[in-house]
């Protein structure tokens, strides 16, 4: 009968697909688990229960969050719902405007910002500025093009008929009528602009699909019928930008609802001047992103170079400095990114992560010297089945984290820590549906529904249940009350430390049984970390009897243990109560080696040889075991 000891030191691969049981090869067998769920990845390789998420508010309803960052110190939090946004700052509401999406727009919504400016753009409705004043009020006006003394406003123009169509003036100047060869005018082309031969016009009026009534702006150069027309590319006729961003100067429009493959550079330091001029190194550029297939652009991203993500592929664009002549457009890989709404992609370390068009890989898209072109790597391959239905991410800089959130109303997380090689996930569920997530600043903000209601959440070190609240009172009591958003729940309390009966809440307020000077009240959520089965290349492979003697726990700075090493789960003590510590003490936050041993043979091999399951709203980190088997020859 042979004996053996494994050391696992690290969970540095995360949650690993169960089709990997097989693989005992892969490094990733041995930094991985079969399952972790509610628990953060330390970079290091521990594994700790996830923070809480503390009450901010009630959202008016469905939506989205995005971060507004002026500056490292002053970082607020927008809440988009239907046809309202509300902003907060350290979780407080600070105001509240109306907005012109619906809620099923707003999963469209792109977005960009510089300093106190944000850019807001949907494919359906006009562009909007939602700008900050140095009296910290906010104001949500709409995107207004440049324009010149002459009145010339510098959109961008594009011709949406066919090449052949002729447009035949009336006259010169003044007011005039433009006839078309072909139908090509509607009742939304009133208000917008074309330009002929070069020279501007604005329509007045639409007297049939052929003809319409226009102001002339700048004289133009004849009446004789002309192919060189175009209109304006954005209007309500052709939709509007899809996405936007900031880009060595310049404004970048990535797509229009009925331009999707074509991008826009504004003049270097005039952000909203499209006037394409003729072709010095400041002015406008304009292009379309030609190849075997329409590709759609999902998303830019300014960095070493502007990075465009289409339906179907991913691209650079370069030039240095960036001007109409030294332009250029690459393709650099295939994967696509999302069709069927708008999440931006994020920074970290210097890659690029985007959601795949296939809704299974997230995607580091990164430059590499060697090839001198960019690489997209699939981090989510080993963990494939925890990616499903993205809808939203974030990056917590802080914790080193990816938030991913679901459509299953379930969120991942992804350790991530490139100097180290470190891409870990797990999987994360509350009661309720977490529907969005923004990183402002150092804080994590959730938009969650539960039981019909849409809270705002903040992510909090210090708290181990979600919805929750905490409480403290000089002296003692046994009504706690404030928790609206909670009526009609059972809810765990922390009272002084110590776990008290679930209770229920009632008109927003909960009974205790003994009075208390502090409370936490929310709603669990259950921890587990449970190992990959021993190795099928090892001496403790599949189809040997296996069973584990003695097992050594290093947990750091935990209140709370549950484990199972095939009896069931049982409450392992941590310390002996010492002097001057009782009933009502808080649970100490020990750090220590527990030495435990096990009884049982585990016919072969193919179950973990142990499980962590707990609900306590206390701390827990394991940082390390170490098993000595037996295994029947």
């Amino acid at each position: 009968m042979t004996r053996i000891r494994q050391v696992k030191t690290t969970f540095t691969a995360g949650e690993v697909s169960r089709t990997l049981l097989g693989r005992g090869d892969l490094r990733a067998y041995d930094n991985g688990a079969l399952t972790l769920k509610n628990v953060f990845i330390q970079p290091t390789g521990g594994v700790t229960r996830r923070a809480g998420m503390r009450y901010v508010d009630t959202a008016a309803g469905p939506g989205r969050l995005i971060a507004f960052e002026f500056n490292t110190e002053q970082t607020y939090l927008l809440v988009l719902t239907h046809e309202r946004i509300d902003i907060y700052a350290d979780g407080a509401g600070v105001a509240s405007l109306p907005a012109p999406w619906t809620e099923g727009q707003i999963p469209h919504i792109a977005w960009t910002q510089s300093a106190d400016t944000m850019l807001i753009v949907h494919p359906d409705m006009p562009p909007k500025v939602l700008a900050r004043n140095g009296g910290g009020a906010f104001t949500l006006s709409d995107w207004i093009f440049f324009t010149g003394d002459n009145g010339v406003v510098a959109h961008p123009y594009y011709k949406f008929a066919g090449i052949d169509v002729t447009l035949t003036p009336s006259a010169a100047t003044g007011t005039i009528t433009l006839t078309a060869s072909a139908n090509v005018f509607t009742g939304d082309h009133e208000g917008t602009r074309l330009r002929i031969g070069g020279k501007e016009v604005a329509i007045t009026d639409v007297n049939s699909a052929t003809v319409v009534t226009a102001t002339v702006i700048e004289t133009l150069s004849g009446t004789a019928a002309t192919i060189d027309w175009q209109e304006q590319a954005f209007s309500a006729v052709r939709g509007y930008p899809a996405t936007v961003a900031f880009h060595q100067g310049r404004l970048v429009i990535g797509g229009g609802r009925d331009l999707p493959n074509r991008l826009w550079f504004s003049r270097s330091g005039d952000l909203f001047n499209f006037d394409l001029g003729t072709g010095l190194d400041d002015e406008a550029i304009e292009f379309a992103i030609l190849s075997d297939q329409v590709n759609a652009i999902r998303g830019l991203f300014s960095g070493r170079h502007l990075q465009v993500f289409t339906s179907g592929a991913e691209w650079m664009v370069t030039g240095d400095p960036l001007a109409p002549e030294t332009v250029q457009l690459k393709r650099q890989t295939r994967v696509g990114s999302l069709v069927d709404r708008h999440v931006p992609p994020v920074n970290v370390d210097g890659a690029t992560l985007f959601l795949s068009r296939n809704k299974q890989e997230i995607r580091e898209f990164i430059y590499t010297d060697l090839e001198q072109a960019y690489q997209s790597t699939d981090l989510a391959l080993l963990s494939r089945h925890l990616i499903v239905d993205p809808v939203d991410q974030d990056f917590d800089m802080r914790r080193r984290l990816l938030f991913m959130v679901r459509g299953d109303g379930k969120f991942a997380t992804l350790t991530v820590y490139r100097a180290e090689s470190v891409a870990a996930w797990t999987l994360h569920e509350t009661d309720g549906h977490v529907l969005s997530v923004a990183v402002a600043g150092e804080k994590v903000y959730f938009l969650t529904e539960r039981g019909g209601v849409h809270v705002i959440e903040e992510l909090d070190d210090r708290l181990y249940l979600d919805a929750a609240l905490d409480g403290a009172s000089a002296d003692p009591a046994s009504i706690w009350s404030g928790l609206d958003h909670l009526e009609g729940k059972i809810v765990a309390i922390l009272a002084d430390g110590v776990i008290h009966p679930p209770c229920l809440v009632t008109g927003g307020q909960v009974a205790l049984d003994r009075p208390a000077n502090a409370v936490v009240i929310g709603l669990p959520y259950t921890h587990i970390v449970e190992p990959l089965p021993p190795s099928a290349m090892g001496e403790g492979g599949m189809g040997r009897a296996v069973r584990m003697v003695e097992a050594v726990f290093k947990v750091h700075e935990t209140s709370a243990l549950r484990l199972d090493l095939g009896r069931g789960l049982r409450d392992i003590p941590l310390r002996q109560t010492g002097e001057g510590e009782g009933p009502g003490t808080p649970p100490p936050q020990v750090s220590e080696d527990l030495r435990l041993r096990a009884i049982g043979w585990h016919p072969g091999g193919s179950k973990p040889l142990w499980r962590i399951e707990h609900d306590a709203p206390m701390p827990f980190t394991l940082l390390s075991v170490t098993t000595e088997l037996k295994v029947n020859d």
